[in-house]
């Protein structure tokens, strides 16, 4: 019978070298936890159905067992958050660092988790305002519940909002792994620093990338497909990308993007615009303005049919 053992050896003892690994390699502290995007999914499905209270999960949830089901769920998410808040705060500390103190950073990630529960209800209402949105926004969505539970934007915009105030708090990591998911489940690419306003969805959804330096204003509509991209950015005297400069667009109140549009740089739409489908914008819009075929045209001159 052929013998493979060398072959397992000798490839394995390659693979454990330094050489092989180099970055791939993510070093660990003793007892210290890593993300999890089990744990994750597990946050992110509970979230829903703390939010969207008998669309998600427990489906048998009434106003006289609301209270008793909040507070169970209330806890575990608690609980499963703090685990991820911590081992997203010990990701990012050089394993090497002396200074490092696990209780220091344990106390930290569960005064983080208090400060993300106290989010939910603003959160919840804000979530709200886009269902709302989603529903005003599709003249084939029969009622709420629908858009809730069949809309892929809901589901998106669940785990970014969530995320996104966890990029506020300073949380490394568990935002981008959260709005992962999201891009997983939907299709849809949302960065958790992004800033979104309220009442915004985008329709069917498949393909939006929107990029982490994005400031979305209220009342936005995108349509699949979308890009809210950047631009070759600048490098450094080294030739390496300097990060951490406001390269997306800005998309000010009430803007319409239509279906495969690309919006580069870090221009301005302005309220009230239109951009057509499969336009290539890099230059700022004007407030009012419909970008239909390779026209811009203002409103007051001409009534926008056809886009």
């Amino acid at each position: 019978m052929y013998n493979n053992n060398h072959a397992i050896s000798d490839t394995a003892e390659l693979m454990a070298s330094d050489e092989s690994f180099g970055v791939l390699f993510h070093k660990v502290r003793d007892n210290v936890p890593l993300p999890s995007n089990t744990a994750l999914n597990e946050i992110i499905l509970l979230a829903r159905e703390i939010l969207f209270p008998g669309y998600f999960g427990h489906s048998k949830v009434s106003s006289e067992t609301m209270k008793y089901h909040m507070g169970v769920n209330m806890e575990r998410f608690f609980r499963l958050m703090k685990k991820q808040i911590m081992a997203g705060l010990c990701f990012a500390v050089d394993p090497n660092d002396e200074c490092f103190c696990v209780d220091e950073t344990r106390k930290k990630a569960i005064e983080i988790t208090e400060e993300i529960v106290k989010k939910l209800p603003e959160i919840r209402k804000v979530l709200a305002t886009d269902v709302e949105a989603a529903f005003n926004g599709d003249p084939a969505a029969t009622s709420f519940g629908e858009i809730i539970s069949c809309y892929p934007v809901i589901r998106t915009l669940t785990n970014y909002r969530l995320a996104h105030e966890l990029h506020l708090l300073g949380v490394p990591l568990i935002p981008r792994m959260i709005t992962e998911l999201a891009h997983s489940e939907t299709g849809i690419d949302i960065h958790p620093a992004a800033q979104i306003g309220h009442h915004f969805t985008i329709d069917h959804g498949t393909g939006v990338v929107i990029g982490a330096t994005c400031i979305i204003g209220n009342n936005v509509k995108l349509y699949q497909g979308v890009t809210l991209g950047a631009l070759s950015f600048p490098l450094d005297k080294d030739g390496n990308p300097i990060k951490g400069i406001p390269r997306h667009p800005i998309l000010e109140d009430d803007v319409i993007v239509y279906s495969n549009a690309t919006i580069l740089g870090r221009i301005t739409i302005g309220k009230g615009s239109v951009i057509g489908a499969n336009k290539w914008v890099t230059d700022n819009v004007a407030s009012n303005t419909k970008i239909y075929k390779n026209l811009k045209i203002h409103s007051g001159f001409e009534n926008g049919y056809g886009i």
